[in-house]
């Protein structure tokens, strides 16, 4: 109850402090120059994944010498204001998605979207929309957790499929689990048959990478799962991924951003960096899997990858 209570007032604060934030008109094109506070608060949205990117950002900062303290949000509505008022310093993102979010909540919810399966395309949008706001978005990593698409290994096998495009030439129908939206949404079902010619002959709607959607897929129910590209549970099922190999999916490789005014620094960035020609995504993917069906905690994990691979020294 009393954690409850406090994340209740993290929630009320960070409310108002967005509304104190400054205004998006008033910051310009670039704004003040970077910022490098010696105490930074470290955001995560507040599943596995982020509570872990989190972490090892914080174990980076700290090594760095700045202090640091960790913050859950689990709304993009509200840690993105605090972001940009300095209630937070530095969070982990995701390069399309975020992309997209700042330039519908520009130009409203139906802006064309400027994410895309390229990168470099990508970035370039993103840090245009970030960059009035305050917010500086750093180099992305080799990590990306985007959207995928997993089948049995004996159905794999049995097929010869390593890729999407070796499903679609195969012509066999497919009875897909996913979200009930994967129906309407382009990298989903109209994607995966304009893309790929895959006839998909129904949605099952089951969700994104539930249980229920895998078990659905182990037991011959439906063929394939919509799931994501860090996903650690995929083994436990006897799953295995599709290679996105004609880039249907957006590029939503992991970025730290940060509040330029208070985390702008060549010190923060030169920190943060560090990890990014490092962690791939099936290292994340592992890290995923230590938590979620090891039960460690997500600062041990974080810790113990780091040491791994001589990010925090001696």
């Amino acid at each position: 109850m009393r954690a409850r209570a406090l994340l209740a007032v993290v929630l009320l604060t960070l409310l108002a402090a967005c509304a104190a934030g400054p205004s998006l008109e008033d910051q310009g094109e670039v704004t003040a120059p970077p910022g490098d506070s010696s105490g930074l608060t470290v955001g995560s949205a507040g599943f596995t994944e982020s509570d872990l990117l989190a972490q090892m950002y914080a174990l980076l900062l700290r090594r760095a010498g700045y202090r640091t303290e960790l913050i859950t949000v689990a709304n993009r509505e509200l840690y993105e204001p605090a972001l940009e008022s300095g209630r937070i310093d530095v969070v982990p993102e995701y390069a399309a998605t975020f992309a997209d979010w700042l330039n519908a909540k520009e130009n409203g919810p139906d802006a064309e979207p400027v994410g895309s399966p390229d990168l470099a395309t990508t970035m370039k949008a993103l840090r245009r929309l970030a960059t009035p706001r305050g917010l500086t978005v750093l180099d992305p990593g080799k990590a990306v957790d985007q959207n995928a698409f997993a089948v049995t290994r004996e159905f794999a096998a049995e097929h010869a499929l390593r890729t999407l495009s070796d499903l679609g030439a195969s012509g066999i129908p497919v009875r897909l689990a996913a979200g009930d939206e994967c129906v309407s949404r382009p990298y989903c079902q109209p994607g995966l048959e304009k893309t790929y010619g895959i006839d998909v002959t129904a949605v099952d709607p089951k969700g994104v990478g539930t249980t229920q959607a895998k078990r659905a897929v182990q037991s011959g129910q439906d063929q394939m799962v919509l799931t994501t590209t860090t996903d650690a549970t995929l083994d436990a099922f006897g799953l295995v991924l599709l290679e996105d190999d004609k880039k249907l999916q957006n590029a939503d490789a992991v970025v730290p951003v940060v509040n330029r005014a208070r985390a702008g620094s060549e010190r923060v960035a030169r920190a943060l960096d560090a990890l990014a020609p490092v962690l791939t995504t099936a290292d994340l993917a592992g890290l995923n899997r230590q938590v979620d069906s090891w039960r460690r905690l997500p600062e041990d994990v974080a810790r113990a990858y780091l040491e791994k691979k001589g990010l925090l020294g001696s």
